[in-house]
């Protein structure tokens, strides 16, 4: 990541002596990072080729946004949408593993500019692709904001029909920035119903709303777990709590995912459980489409064949 910042944003040296080449050595230089983001101006966005940008957030860690993201991006490439997958979690980016990725490390065709992965008909980029994955980020939040714009930014990303953005928990700088730099369609927030989580989840809500980005709607994962051998469903995080926070904040709840071990052991091995698992691809189907529903107006079904039909 320091490489890929440093060359980026410090110029060759002038050419002396008639060499027309740079100076081999400035990639050499020894530059504090927290020096280098400090004075990196960072321009607006040229998304040209981005049609719809999606924030999937949520107000704490570990009710599974992560997972939603990685699934809903692989329903809609699966539905015949131009996808795309950024991994904004800059201090904990776990995508890149989700989608068997693990290890891998970004590319430049110039030094410059980064290509996207591809993966289960997904573009994807990840903060995971430039750092130690054994080691911490240890960034102020002025500073991963930066991080990541640059990562938006010096990314080649191909023709998308939406991108989906996988934030880090939280309402603070990172969400700030993105809000006032993108030009996002909407944001899902998602919860579990556990009173911890709906009382950060709703604080992620207020935020949206206060900087103008529309809440799309509300995904309540771990809603229930129900028992493969009996049958019987047990509201273990407790009962209908994404619904109550969806009616106070008048937002829409798009769809309610189960506690599935299998969810959990294909994001382990690195495949989307919605190629797997038909009952919970139907739920992120649905959930697709009341999405799409929400940033055109159209019907799900004429969002798909608009956006696909060449």
């Amino acid at each position: 990541m320091f490489n890929w910042l440093k060359k980026s944003a410090i110029k060759p040296q002038p050419a002396v002596s008639g060499d027309t080449k740079p100076d081999s050595n400035y990639h050499e230089e020894t530059v504090a990072l927290d020096t280098l983001l400090e004075g990196l101006r960072v321009t607006e966005p040229v998304m040209a080729n981005i049609q719809h940008i999606v924030l999937v957030a949520s107000g704490k860690g570990g009710v599974g946004k992560s997972t939603t993201a990685v699934n809903l991006a692989s329903t809609l490439a699966t539905m015949g949408l131009r996808t795309g997958l950024l991994d904004a979690d800059i201090y904990g980016p776990s995508i890149p593993l989700m989608l068997g990725l693990a290890g891998a490390r970004a590319d430049s065709p110039d030094n410059k500019l980064l290509n996207p992965k591809k993966a289960f008909g997904i573009s994807l980029q990840s903060i995971g692709f430039l750092v130690d994955p054994e080691q911490a980020s240890v960034w102020r939040g002025p500073m991963a904001s930066q991080a990541l714009l640059q990562l938006i930014n010096e990314t080649l990303w191909p023709k998308l029909d939406i991108l989906i953005v996988d934030m880090p928990p939280g309402t603070g700088d990172i969400q700030l920035t993105l809000a006032q730099k993108l030009k996002v369609s909407g944001a899902l927030i998602v919860t579990t119903p556990q009173d911890v989580a709906l009382t950060d989840a709703g604080k992620a809500i207020a935020m949206f709303k206060q900087v103008n980005i529309p809440v799309l709607g509300l995904i309540e994962n771990m809603s229930y777990y129900l028992c493969p051998h009996c049958g019987e469903t047990d509201d273990i995080f407790g009962t209908a709590g994404g619904l109550r926070l969806a009616e106070r904040y008048q937002v829409p709840v798009l769809g309610q995912l189960p506690l599935e071990r299998q969810i959990r052991e294909h994001a382990d091995q690195g495949e989307p459980a919605v190629l797997k698992l038909q009952p919970i691809a139907e739920i992120y189907r649905t959930i697709s489409g009341k999405m799409l529903t929400n940033i055109t107006g159209a019907t799900a079904q004429q969002v798909e064949i608009v956006i696909t039909d060449d």
